[in-house]
């Protein structure tokens, strides 16, 4: 999952980052508002954490710009604020959730968990596909019960396509949604880390998961 973290306190900004990498999501992160609307006007995010007062544009205008072109991203609230009233009025202005600081940065990781798969299909924290199962809490990935080991890029590629299942992903939509602005690598590193999960999860099986369409992209799902 890729993930926006809008946060003016640049120590506190770069933990939450080094905390969410570590984790296996793909993050972006910037200091004012200004700049998270831009990011969230031109990137397709599965969820997105707001400072409410940031300079040049607090959170809750951010996040009314976002609810005005109808996206139902989620989004979760950091503040100092602790009143009841301050969190009422984020709920109300469409925020998915709202933490205070200072927080523990499990209980961080636990709610975009709870928040993000409220938008997918999926009720519980494992998914299951054909005899494959991701659990998206511990991110950890077996197949006919037998565990599976994948780095850190691998597993978010595998839990964006099982968060599709049947769904065509083109080269470009997973660059973009598994790699931040930063990134830099080449052309056919998607293709080289597809040729990895495949070896991992497809080896030795009689049915294939991960399926090629060509000149479109890879998709998930039960197959031959």
């Amino acid at each position: 999952m890729r993930i926006l973290i809008a946060e003016d306190e640049r120590d506190l900004n770069r933990l939450i980052v080094k905390t969410l990498e570590k984790a296996g999501y793909g993050v972006d992160a910037c200091f004012d508002g200004e700049e998270a609307q831009y990011f969230l006007e031109h990137t397709d995010y599965d969820a997105a954490i707001l400072d409410i007062m940031m300079p040049k544009k607090d959170g809750l205008a951010v996040l009314k710009s976002v609810r005005q072109r109808g996206s139902d991203l989620p989004i979760l609230f950091l503040t100092a604020r602790d009143s009841i009233a301050d969190r009422v009025q984020g709920l109300d202005a469409g925020a998915d959730d709202y933490l205070v600081k200072p927080f523990d940065f499990d209980e961080l990781l636990a709610r975009i968990r709870t928040m993000t798969r409220k938008r997918t299909p999926h009720a519980s924290s494992v998914i299951t596909i054909g005899d494959l199962t991701l659990d998206t809490r511990t991110h950890a990935v077996a197949r006919n019960g037998k565990a599976i080991e994948l780095s850190a890029r691998e597993y978010a590629i595998l839990e964006y396509l099982c968060m599709n299942p049947g769904i065509v992903l083109s080269r470009e939509k997973i660059e973009d949604h598994i790699w931040n602005y930063d990134y830099s690598g080449g052309s056919n590193v998607v293709d080289v880390y597809i040729s990895y999960l495949r070896k991992k999860i497809d080896g030795g099986q009689q049915k294939k998961l991960i399926h090629t369409v060509w000149g479109a992209g890879w998709t998930l799902k039960e197959g031959t």
